[in-house]
């Protein structure tokens, strides 16, 4: 099975709570700290998606999320 690369992203809230977040990775090894800094962290809206969806469909949705948000900015 060929692997699929796959970064969390922990978020803590002032109130105690947290969240993670799955995505496509952003910040590897590699990089060093004066690579890049964040400039903005944005929220998409919540999204229904099938209970039996696997780890590459959901990676599908999030790059294509990437790609429209791309098209916007630009």
């Amino acid at each position: 099975m060929k692997p699929i690369p796959l970064q969390l992203v922990t978020v803590c809230l002032d109130n105690g709570q947290q969240g993670v977040f799955v995505g496509a990775p952003l910040v590897g090894e590699q990089n060093g700290a004066q690579d890049g800094q964040i400039e903005d962290i944005w929220f998409s809206d919540i999204q229904e998606i099938p209970g039996q969806t696997n780890l590459a469909e959901l990676l599908r949705l999030i790059q294509a999320q990437l790609c429209r948000c791309n098209a916007v900015i630009q």
